[in-house]
């Protein structure tokens, strides 16, 4: 519901003071969105997938941005890959890398730590604290505790 994927049942969902289905487009420049599949397009490389998706973000990114990104998420010189080539880690670590690419405010992350080893989670919990101590949002669901920064998170957890 809070991405607009699904019909919200009662009640609104409020952005910058305003029902998101009435400024869709507004919110959706606001809006990244990574569900638990990495939606890499795999006959596209690296770098082909960042790009696409950065443009329907509205931002294009220049070579050096796309790799000083690709570094900093660990998959450093995999920028003319075909992604159908990278192991699950590092497809996880490309679909992350948008993040950085965007300047969307509110991040929604379905299982953003899923394949991820130790040195991944820490990168991505830190990545998350940065986007927070700048204004940003983030709501993420997760099975596991990762400690993200300084800032207290609010969990809701769902039980059957």
């Amino acid at each position: 519901m809070v991405c607009g994927l699904a019909p919200i049942e009662s009640g609104e969902i409020f952005w910058n003071a305003a029902p998101i289905h009435a400024q869709r487009e507004a919110y959706r420049q606001d809006l990244c969105y990574l569900g638990h599949l990495n939606a890499l397009q795999e006959s596209m490389t690296v770098n082909e997938n960042l790009r696409f998706t950065a443009a329907m973000g509205g931002v294009a990114p220049d070579a050096e941005q796309t790799r000083e990104v690709l570094a900093r998420f660990g998959v450093g010189g995999r920028g003319q890959q075909l992604a159908r080539h990278l192991s699950q880690g590092q497809k996880r670590r490309v679909a992350l890398a948008r993040l950085a690419l965007r300047q969307a405010r509110l991040w929604v992350l379905d299982e953003p730590f899923v394949a991820m080893d130790e040195a991944g989670v820490n990168m991505l919990a830190d990545l998350i604290a940065e986007h927070l101590s700048k204004g940003g949002m983030a709501v993420l669901t997760s099975h596991q505790q990762v400690a993200i920064g300084a800032i207290p998170a609010q969990v809701l957890e769902l039980r059957a």
